[in-house]
């Protein structure tokens, strides 16, 4: 079972934020992490995102997702306004950042993102988040605003105890490199975006 290991306040550019490490062994080096606004208010609807791991795009700036621009999005809208990111280490969809630039190889070959993936054997997408789930269970969190773009985590929310307040999107803009990611991420995943070329 999943529990609170270690947690405290971080001053960031956005903010400061209580960070809490939760896994079920007290030595894992890769724990998820809560990360909470000052100002959350448990008592109303809390603003919650649930955020996969992705080192290219967060820590190298990768143009080929928006998924750094996405947490830092999160993060000055959780700031602003209260609520939680549930940070889940899900590399690359959960194939780990190995098999990720092998699947980066790939598309270099003209293989979108999800026939890169199958074509190594793996799926499309693998995240579970179920643990965010389980993670808000033992925050005490019931009711949420759910920052997403993703029809599966919005699933994942209505399927459990959580109440879903509502959603709010999360949209970052396509560069000339990501449109076509993100344009997979709207045709195979269903994902509620905009069109990206306008």
């Amino acid at each position: 079972m999943i529990k609170i290991q270690a947690e405290s306040n971080v001053p960031t550019e956005y903010g400061t934020f209580r960070m809490i490490a939760l896994s079920e062994n007290e030595n894992d080096w890769m724990p998820h992490m809560a990360i909470v606004a000052e100002n959350t208010d448990f008592s109303k609807p809390v603003n919650v995102r649930f955020h996969s791991e992705c080192i290219t795009g967060e820590v190298f700036h990768s143009k080929k997702c928006e998924c750094g621009q996405q947490l830092d999005a999160a993060m000055k809208y959780i700031h602003e306004n209260g609520g939680i990111i549930i940070y889940l280490r899900q590399e690359g969809r959960n194939i780990g950042i190995i098999n990720k630039l092998k699947a980066y190889s790939l598309q270099e070959k003209g293989f979108d993102t999800v026939e890169a993936n199958l074509k190594l054997g793996l799926p499309a997408d693998d995240r579970n988040f179920g643990v965010a789930i389980e993670i808000l269970n033992l925050l005490g969190v019931k009711d949420i605003n759910l920052l997403t773009n993703n029809p599966e985590k919005v699933k994942y929310v209505t399927e459990s105890n959580i109440h879903l307040n509502s959603r709010v999107p999360l949209q970052i803009p396509a560069n000339e490199i990501s449109k076509g990611y993100l344009q997979t991420k709207k045709d195979y995943f269903g994902h509620l975006l905009d069109d990206n070329d306008k």
